[in-house]
């Protein structure tokens, strides 16, 4: 949102976020004033004032980042200003990571492309880096304009080997790297999100408070989040344990969206004879929203491959997150409701209500480690 208009005078503007908790100039604890009633334009996909202004014209980095056991931990996941999970081979998790506002000097591990990315990166167009992948995903993504800076066909001088790992989950990258493949003219994305006026309270119709939720991506991925209302951020963690960086802070996000989306198999299996998935996110279905320690019901509608994604209220009026980053969970339909705890018992009666146990197994699971 760009050039917003503020409701009152002497309006205070967040400036950046990662890492939340932390202290310094990007920190959301620090607010800069303003005397007049116009607020400076803020990052597309933050609703934030940014550090850095010149950021404000610079493309989004679309970047594949692994979630498997020896991808843990990653590196530069907190500068995302947007994180898209999504289900893969085996049940497994991938992360689609946006980057604008905010860069990384080390970002990784960096992994293949799947067949859903092509519809999420249509509409944020930018720089697309991953570490290869299925020829027919590779040419669905670049079929919608954005810049391959991928490790096998952009500038291979952008990508190294950290070999503290085992390949494949040892391939990095930097932000400033792939920013410099950037080509004159190319288009920061426009706002996926509405984004509330600071200060004001997360405002939707059915909403609740809540302590935590529980999300059971697949048959082997169970994926949680708890509020922190000293931070005021959703904490990550996985598997019962804590999500942490790298540099050993917890992965947390201002926002975090439920999305639940169909899955398909698209005919391909990966070497250990796992169908390989793919979530449609074009369509509409139901979601839920996390937002400044409480949840609302939602629907997402998303009309083509291009659009931008929507999340309304039964009344039609646009769900208004916390300005800040957001990670969208995309929850296969078929998969149990996410269990919700803590904060307003109504919670875990909202989120179970959304969408009911399903009846048969959604395919993706599969035995073992």
């Amino acid at each position: 949102m760009l050039g917003v208009v503020a409701a009152v005078v002497a309006a205070a503007v967040l400036v950046g976020y990662p890492n939340h908790r932390n202290s310094g100039p990007s920190s959301l604890n620090q607010a800069v004033a303003t005397t007049t009633t116009v607020l400076p334009d803020v990052a597309p996909l933050t609703g934030l004032l940014p550090a850095d202004p010149s950021s404000l014209s610079r493309p989004a980095i679309d970047m594949k980042i692994d979630d498997d056991y020896y991808a843990r931990p990653q590196s530069g996941i907190n500068q995302a200003d947007l994180v898209y999970e999504e289900v893969v081979e085996g049940g497994i998790t991938r992360w689609l990571a946006v980057f604008q506002s905010h860069g990384a000097s080390t970002v990784g591990p960096v992994r293949s492309v799947r067949q859903t990315d092509a519809e999420l990166v249509s509409p944020i167009g930018g720089l697309f880096a991953y570490s290869g992948g299925i020829p027919a995903f590779v040419a669905d993504v670049m079929a919608t304009g954005v810049k391959d800076v991928g490790a096998t066909t952009g500038d291979p001088s952008a990508y190294y080997r950290d070999t503290s790992r085992l390949a494949p989950d040892n391939l990095y990258t930097s932000t400033s790297s792939l920013w410099q493949a950037a080509p004159s003219g190319l288009a920061p994305p426009p706002p996926l999100f509405s984004y509330r006026t600071l200060g004001t309270s997360f405002d939707a119709a059915g909403m609740t408070t809540v302590g935590s939720v529980s999300i059971q991506m697949s048959g082997v991925t169970t994926v949680g989040w708890q509020w922190d209302p000293v931070g005021k951020v959703w904490d990550r963690s996985e598997g019962g344990r804590p999500s942490v960086d790298a540099s050993g802070q917890p992965i947390a996000f201002t926002n975090l969206i439920i999305e639940y989306v169909p899955y398909h198999d698209t005919g391909y299996v990966d070497p250990a004879g796992n169908p390989v998935p793919d979530a449609k996110t074009v369509g509409t279905g139901e979601a839920l929203v996390f937002s400044g320690g409480e949840v609302a019901r939602a629907t997402w509608s998303k009309s083509s491959a291009r659009a931008i994604t929507r999340y309304r209220q039964a009344s039609g009026q646009a769900v208004e997150l916390e300005p800040g980053n957001t990670w969208v969970e995309l929850l296969p339909t078929t998969q149990p409701a996410p269990t919700c705890s803590g904060g307003s018992g109504l919670a875990s009666q909202l989120c179970l209500s959304v969408v009911p146990p399903p009846a048969t197994s959604n395919g993706l699971a599969r035995s073992g480690g």
